[in-house]
């Protein structure tokens, strides 16, 4: 019953990611804890809670804002600005999905369907209040002192004086391609820098960037399915085209407006942003991406000046949550020396030779938080504190993280048993909240293995009911790719989907190879010019170095299967050595390298006019020709990050060359699928793809 079950429960609850508390804030004084998760492990609405760590119900849960409550009567539609706000950062849920709080956490900020609310969190039966507004909403932010809220509407940025009935415009756009405070493609979807604009600490002026479309290419997103709706138009910076001009403005309350100056024609890439009690600090990136400027800005003339420049020859990483300033005004940086990527303070590296910093969490006072990895399937929360030194805060296997304010540490635990999130605060005893996913009904047997002369970290799931001397056929399941690791001491999703399969009769081998997060940026950047080669080496590498181990692989007999970067690698694989790999799963891949978006293509292969050797190396659909394998392409048709013209484009070339091959076409669904039918329905799909490929008895 469980293996019938689970496609059906990875699908309502949202591969698990419903009931899992998330979007964790400290008030300053430390005081309140505010954080997001849904009533339970299959309940897509997401409420806003308060965990109050000090006074009268200390540790106590309180439900601030639940959506299906009779405050939120009628109901409005997702902006466009919100749906794509949703889709870059990969978000599964509905209800309340982000919110923003004053520096004391005594107001809150939120949108839902379009529609503003102001919520005072003090007290016990408070009820969220609309906020007229001038139109559909996105991206709310109160001030950090609560008074108003900023919001952007139709490309417009507003603020709406709390307790008035009319709001503010700040900026509206010249013409139909300009918006004001909203991130562009590339910054939400490859920089990870989702907000487009960030409150003065005093709260009567702003940072705010004006985001000039125009001379990106147009392309059309249409749904064969219904003919009948018109195609949608995006603007998308395809690989060695044009991005949007951006441009970075202090404006203020009173109307008048300072533009922030920088050399934009040799960086282009506003690549962070923030407004401290120090003033207005980014960082601005080359199109190369070798070169990073952190600069500090004056608001009051708009003249920035040069606080540090970081050079590679290769490409500069942009780690989340870096640059920062502590409150002493202390720059908090990453760089790479030697080979490691280290935490900078102030110049002087603060972390040693070995500790990978993978994100900097914040700073409380001077001691600054950030996730560091040693060993690469672990990732640990760690304090830099100038009087008290470096030192790690969590201790079991697996992924942690956290942030702090006014003493207080939320600390996030991701391990092999689940999801934690714990409070705690000098004097009172410590608090978890409570995550409510629901309990997988299968449970992931990973053996953790690092083999190969280059000590390729790896897991292998085998079935519950293997015996040792019963051969198995393999499957692959990889990433590969430099946005994420798969081999890391977590209960996830996939290592569920990799159980499933194992369940099934396969041995289902995950393997994190060159060009993957947590190992150093010498073994970062190998991919540098070249994205596909070594990791498909790896992954050869790796199983035969696992076979060595465990003699029941069956080599004969292996299938691959990746999502994504993962998809574009197991076409690869199963192209260039079909003597290792006899069928491949490509899930919504990049198979045209130049179609994909250019400040992540470009930072791996540079411009297509000046190194299409690099591109024609990584895009599958150089080596259409060679297919001798079966080999299923899987796209979602209303995908507008790795759009469908990808696989569509490799199933003409392999059509073409004459080389059979299967296409499902995913109606209706983006880069993530989350329809329930399409999720469920998916694996079931692949279980028979694969079975009949490898002449395997078929599944029930």
């Amino acid at each position: 019953m469980a293996l019938e079950e689970f496609p059906r429960q990875l699908a309502r609850t949202r591969r698990f990611t419903l009931g899992v508390p998330r979007a964790v804030t400290v008030a300053r004084d430390g005081g309140r804890v505010l954080f997001l998760r849904t009533s339970g492990g299959e309940d897509p609405v997401t409420c806003l809670w308060l965990l109050d760590v000090t006074g009268t119900g200390t540790g106590r849960e309180r439900l601030l804002a639940d959506p299906a409550a009779a405050w939120n009567a009628g109901s409005g539609e997702v902006p466009e600005a919100e749906r794509i706000r949703r889709e870059r950062s990969r978000e599964r849920a509905a209800g309340i999905v982000a919110y923003s709080a004053d520096a004391d956490c005594r107001t809150v900020a939120f949108a839902l369907d379009g529609r503003l609310w102001v919520l005072d969190t003090a007290g016990e039966a408070g009820v969220p209040g609309p906020v007229p507004a001038a139109g559909p909403v996105a991206e709310p932010r109160i001030d950090p002192t609560g008074q108003r809220v900023a919001y952007v509407t139709d490309g417009a940025l507003h603020v709406a004086e709390l307790g008035e009935s009319e709001s503010r415009l700040l900026a509206a756009p010249e013409h139909a391609e300009v918006s004001y405070g909203l991130a562009e493609h590339v910054a939400a979807e490859s920089m990870l820098r989702y907000r487009g604009f960030w409150w003065a600490p005093d709260g009567r002026q702003l940072l705010a960037a004006r985001v000039d479309n125009s001379p990106v290419l147009r392309w059309w997103i249409a749904d064969p399915a219904n003919p009948g709706q018109p195609p949608r138009a995006v603007r998308y910076p395809a690989a060695g085209t044009a991005n949007a001009e951006v441009t970075l403005h202090v404006l203020r309350l009173d109307g008048t407006r300072t533009e922030v100056t920088w050399d934009r024609a040799s960086f282009e890439y506003l690549a962070t942003a923030a407004w401290d009690a120090h003033g207005p600090l980014l960082s601005v990136q080359s199109r190369d991406q070798r070169t990073v400027r952190t600069l500090g800005a004056d608001p009051a003339t708009g003249a920035t000046r040069l606080l540090h420049e970081e050079r590679d020859p290769a490409w500069v990483e942009l780690v989340s949550g870096a640059p920062l300033r502590t409150a002493a005004g202390r720059l908090v940086l990453t760089r790479d020396l030697g080979g490691s990527r280290r935490l900078v303070v102030d110049g002087a590296p603060v972390t040693p030779d070995g500790l990978q910093v993978r994100e900097v969490s914040g700073a409380d006072g001077e001691a600054v938080y950030f996730t560091g990895i040693q060993e690469p399937t672990e990732e640990h929360l760690w304090r830099y504190d100038p009087e008290r030194g470096l030192a790690r805060l969590s201790d079991a296997p697996g992924v942690h993280g956290g942030s702090a304010a006014g003493g207080t540490v939320a600390q996030s635990a991701w391990t092999e048993a689940g999801f934690a999130v714990t409070v705690t605060r000098p004097g009172t005893p410590s608090r978890a909240i409570a995550s409510r996913a629901a309990e997988p009904v299968i449970t992931p047997r990973v053996t953790w293995l690092t083999v190969g002369a280059r000590e390729l970290r790896t897991a292998l799931l085998l079935p519950s009911w293997h015996r040792p001397g019963t051969k198995l056929p393999v499957l692959l399941s990889p990433y590969g790719g430099p946005a994420a690791q798969r081999v890391i001491r977590a209960r996830g999703s996939l290592f569920l989907e990799d159980q499933w399969f194992a369940e099934h009769g396969f041995a289902v081998l995950v393997a994190d190879g060159r060009g993957t997060p947590g190992r150093g940026p010498a073994w970062d950047k190998t991919v540098y010019g070249d994205s596909l080669s070594a990791p498909v080496e790896d992954q050869v590498d790796a199983l035969e170095s696992v076979a060595e181990l465990v003699p029941d692989l069956d080599l004969s007999r292996v299938g691959i299967r990746g999502w994504s970067f993962g998809g574009a690698l197991a076409a690869m694989a199963v192209i260039r050595r079909p003597d290792v790999f006899h069928a491949a799963i490509s899930g919504a891949a990049p198979h045209d390298q130049a179609l994909y978006d250019t400040h992540w293509r470009e930072r791996f292969l540079g411009r297509p006019d000046e190194n299409p050797e690099a591109y024609a190396r990584s895009s599958t659909m150089s080596g259409a020709g060679d297919l001798t394998r079966p080999l299923l392409l899987i796209h979602g048709l209303a995908d507008d990050n790795v759009v469908v013209a990808h696989t569509l484009r490799m199933s003409s070339a392999l059509l073409a060359a004459g080389r059979p091959h299967q296409v499902l076409p995913l109606s209706g669904s983006t880069h993530m699928p989350t329809d329930e039918n399409t999720v469920s329905r998916l694996l079931g799909h692949q279980l028979r793809f694969l079975t009949d490929a490898l002449g395997l008895p078929a599944p029930r």
